[in-house]
């Protein structure tokens, strides 16, 4: 990225940097966004919920986290400088921190109905460490 001058506004030197990298800066901007709300449903709706222990609330706290820095670490990745040599992190993470976060919240929210998606849960862990 090539620093601002006098003719070249600082809105058009962040608006070049995303160029080719829109997706997973807004894939990064949803993720965020959907923890922040997962967390705030958490505190608030959550524990409303017949069934909830603190276990369940605990689960819940921890996906909606790794929603947040899931979705952080792919807007970081989309603004690394040599974004082009790493292309299998973004997708990686993406992907790997929303099955691991939507697994755990589909268990806690119906575990006897998606009881199946226990073994998934790694699975997306697992890819979310390999980004």
């Amino acid at each position: 990225m090539s620093q601002p001058t006098s003719s070249t506004p600082l809105i058009h030197s962040v608006s070049r940097a995303f160029q080719g990298r829109p997706l997973l800066w807004r894939s990064g901007a949803i993720l965020a966004a959907l923890g922040m709300a997962a967390g705030a449903f958490g505190s608030h709706g959550l524990r409303k919920r017949p069934g909830m222990t603190p276990d369940t609330i605990h689960a819940w706290e921890t996906a909606s986290h790794y929603a947040i820095f899931n979705g952080l670490a792919l807007l970081l990745v989309s603004l690394h400088p040599r974004f082009a040599a790493h292309r299998f992190a973004g997708p990686a993470i993406g992907l790997g921190g929303a099955i691991f976060s939507a697994s755990i919240m589909t268990l806690v929210l119906a575990r006897d109905r998606f009881r199946w998606m226990g073994p998934i849960t790694p699975i997306g862990g697992s890819i979310m460490i390999a980004g």
